[in-house]
């Protein structure tokens, strides 16, 4: 059997492929391998070691300096720069960038690596959707002092829902940066609503365990700020999940308000272009109308238009 040797070592698994990749292509067979922790909490990812045979050993090493980028400073560039664009974009940088690419893979990817030095984002999906429950919480505490326990625990059901979530990480253009397995990619997991909702989870606890609470809360603070805004004026956190019929009856109950109902008013245009409009009654009357290419879409506008309403008049 031929002795092996480290070529490279890396906490990160995109970079542990990129460099085997690299010296495959070059023609010298490389090995991915890690040293599996015995901690029953992989909450960091172990190290990963990129090995070939002896007698490449030297012109491997070579080959990856070769691509690695200087700095103005001298200081040597790692592989991985990849998930830069997405630390932009959320305005937190990583010190362990291995935190970053945690929270980014999806378990089809772990039962296609044969390294066992990869984990997927589930215990991390656990931890960021406690703390992202507390600083909600906070928030809420603290922006609507008026509202009963009931009224903050829908509010912070409706902020916290999944497809909050999925819009909030496609705002971020959060499944770009996904690490899939290959029968995941193939299946359109990076436009999955969940698969995006379980990362964004995880992004929030990857920041937490990288930085602390302060940069966590900052994350949030900016990223719910215009659905608290939505809050603020109507009473409802419907601005992502635009389900504003339910807002609406919220919003009425609460104030110990009767259903609204809605009526179809008019269809308009030629049948290969009908528009509908729909008016909604609250107490009997009727508080405001809306027109839509469907029923259901132009009830909805309508019950968004009665929402500015009454908040208007409150």
């Amino acid at each position: 059997m031929k002795e092996l040797t480290v070529v490279f070592r890396t906490p990160s698994p995109i970079e542990a492929d990129v460099v085997r990749g690299l010296l495959e292509s070059h023609g010298i067979p490389a090995l991915v391998s890690a040293d599996i922790s015995r901690t029953p909490f992989p909450l960091s990812v172990n190290e990963l070691r990129v090995t070939v045979n002896e007698e490449n050993a030297a012109q491997a090493k070579r080959l990856i300096e070769s691509h690695r980028d200087d700095t103005p400073g001298g200081a040597v560039v790692p592989f991985g720069s990849e998930l830069e664009p997405l630390e932009r974009t959320i305005g937190y940088r990583f010190r362990d960038k291995g935190l970053l690419e945690h929270a980014l893979t999806h378990r089809s990817r772990v039962h296609e690596d044969a390294s066992g030095g990869v984990f997927d984002n589930e215990s991390l999906e656990f931890l960021g959707d406690s703390i992202l429950g507390f600083f909600i919480a906070d928030m809420l505490f603290r922006e609507f002092p008026q509202h009963n326990e009931g009224q903050k625990s829908k509010l912070k059901a409706s902020l916290v829902s999944a497809t909050s979530l999925a819009r909030l990480g496609e705002r971020i253009n959060l499944g770009t940066h996904l690490i899939l397995g290959r029968g995941e990619e193939k299946t359109g997991g990076r436009l999955k609503l969940a698969l995006i909702a379980d990362s964004y989870e995880a992004l929030i606890a990857a920041i937490y365990l990288d930085g602390g609470l302060d940069p966590a809360r900052a994350f949030v603070e900016r990223q719910f700020a215009e659905l608290l805004a939505e809050a603020r004026r109507t009473g409802a956190a419907a601005a992502f999940t635009e389900d504003y019929k339910s807002a609406l009856q919220e919003w009425l109950q609460s104030r110990d308000g009767g259903l609204p109902a809605y009526r179809l008013a008019a269809e308009l245009g030629p049948p290969h272009r009908r528009r509908f409009e729909v008016e909604v009654i609250v107490d009997g009357q009727a508080l405001a109308r809306a027109e839509g290419s469907s029923k259901k879409e132009a009830a909805q506008a309508a019950a968004k238009a009665a929402l500015t309403i009454l908040s208007q008049s409150r």
